[in-house]
């Protein structure tokens, strides 16, 4: 069964030009090791989700750098690049839409605690000293964003008459700490060269900034983050492609945490479409329709894209949601995060009970409550069935714009086999309802009131379009789009 969603970025036609998005394939491996059963896959799944999620409803304090980041296997993305150094060194890192610094480990590195969690399978790598970022740089301000520059290289010992007149670059910024749900990591601002790993030209990242540490509690991998922000990724490709950096878009294939379905590539596409382009065909010979909805400014957590959502279709009923989900108010609170790094989307506790509610009354009244499972696998309502179970289709309508989007049923109802497995229990077909509750809504002062997951947005290019201020999403058929878009 899963244990982590490699993806490890290579490329074959690229034409580096003022125009042309970067196409890259995004492989998945599948552990079947990791774990001794789909329940045990699906409970850590879950904990894992919403351990990422209550973690954004800490007092989220800047002057700790207290940031979400991935915290155990089950679902992670993973990207790797090439650190330019001699001889060259590879580095794997988690893609992550809910930060915004690309950090990793760097030799020598001790991590505590990581017994049990995948670790990469590239030693860390050595970084030159005279690599490290200045203290009274915009990064280092980024990196420590409550501090100014003066307050950073005093901490660097830069003497007064220096910090005065603006005379301590030849002083390194100070480490940083960041903390997260059961993890945290202290590293160092380093700038060198990256290239990601493709067929000539190879795209290279010179003076890129990124994190780097030697010592982490429970986190063994280090994470790019795709958020918006200073040191994100999209917004240092800016500086050496600015076209990339305008808008990103992935596809994930429809795993259903089964290894044989993700056999084919994933795109991630760096850099916007030609429009005729993104109408043109799925790959199936369809044409494709995005729905599009803005992305809403959160004063907290600014590198979020947070999205409004107005309700839920459980079939023909639309249950509206709670104005936490409708906008983000002025203190940060409210909206949907669209994030790469969480499975399994979060809602608050009554908006989840009104849908499970509405889906019971459907399903429950034909089949059996899978009790049992439902507590191995933290996952619910999950039901006994024999031959077929009809489950209510579910439609997200996104606030401001009227759209929606209709979710395909095996990113809502996940169907597996439970028994059999030796333990005396006799084989039944079982599916659970994939949606999870986020918690109650009063304790979520601080933090976004719900998250879209990544499985459910599995089957869709999920589009971030940065220059529009506004998030896309379409049916796709992933493995298909790749061929699609590699033949161009």
């Amino acid at each position: 069964m899963a244990s982590a969603l490699f993806l490890i970025l290579c490329f074959t036609h690229f034409f580096l030009s003022s125009s042309q998005p970067l196409y890259l394939p995004l492989t998945h491996t599948l552990s079947q090791t990791q774990f001794n059963s789909t329940q045990h896959l699906l409970k850590s799944t879950t904990t894992r989700s919403a351990r990422r999620f209550h973690h954004h409803h800490r007092r989220h304090n800047r002057q700790t750098n207290q940031v979400s980041l991935p915290l155990a296997p089950g679902s992670d993305y993973t990207l790797s690049f090439t650190l330019n150094s001699s001889p060259p060194q590879p580095v794997s890192l988690y893609m992550d839409t809910g930060s915004d610094l690309v950090w990793f480990p760097c030799s020598p590195f001790e991590c505590i605690l990581c017994e049990g969690k995948p670790n990469s399978t590239n030693p860390p790598p050595k970084i030159p000293k005279n690599a490290a970022v200045s203290c009274d740089s915009r990064s280092c301000s980024a990196a420590h964003s409550s501090l100014s520059s003066a307050n950073l290289c005093a901490i660097s010992h830069c003497p007064l008459d220096s910090i005065e007149i603006s005379e301590c670059s030849s002083f390194s910024c100070p480490p940083f700490y960041y903390a997260y749900a059961d993890g945290s990591f202290i590293a160092k601002l380093y700038k060198h060269s990256l290239s990601i790993p493709m067929s000539t030209p190879a795209l290279v990242l010179r003076n890129f900034t990124f994190g780097c540490s030697h010592s982490s509690l429970g986190e063994p991998i280090g994470v790019a983050g795709f958020g918006r922000g200073l040191l994100s990724l999209p917004a240092q490709l800016s500086t050496f492609s600015p076209h990339l950096a305008t808008q990103f878009s992935y596809c994930l294939v429809s795993h259903s945490f089964d290894q044989d379905r993700v056999r084919r590539p994933s795109p991630l596409i760096l850099g916007p479409y030609d429009q005729k382009q993104k109408r043109f065909e799925d790959g199936a010979g369809g044409s494709v329709e995005y729905a599009y909805t803005s992305m809403l400014d959160n004063p907290k957590h600014p590198y979020f894209y947070s999205i409004g959502l107005a309700g839920v279709s459980v079939g023909k009923r639309v249950i509206p949601a709670p104005a936490i989900l409708q906008g983000v108010d002025e203190n940060g609170n409210g909206g949907i995060v669209v994030d790469s790094g969480t499975t399994f989307t979060m809602f608050p506790q009554g908006f989840y009970n009104s849908l499970v509610a509405e889906f019971d009354r459907r399903v429950g009244r034909v089949h059996e409550r899978a009790t049992r499972v439902e507590d191995e696998t933290g996952l619910g309502p999950c039901y006994y069935y024999e031959k077929v179970v009809e489950v209510p289709a579910l439609t997200l309508h996104f606030a401001g714009n009227k759209s929606s989007v209709l979710l395909p049923r095996r990113n809502y109802f996940y169907e597996f086999v439970d028994g059999g497995d030796g333990a005396g229990r006799k084989r039944k077909k079982v599916g659970c309802w994939m949606l999870m509750n986020g918690g109650d809504e009063a304790e979520m002062s601080g933090g976004p009131g719900g998250i879209l997951g990544n499985y459910q947005q599995q089957g869709f290019e999920v589009v971030y379009d940065l220059e529009k201020h506004r998030v896309g999403f379409a049916r796709r058929q992933c493995a298909l789009l790749w061929d699609s878009l590699n033949q161009r």
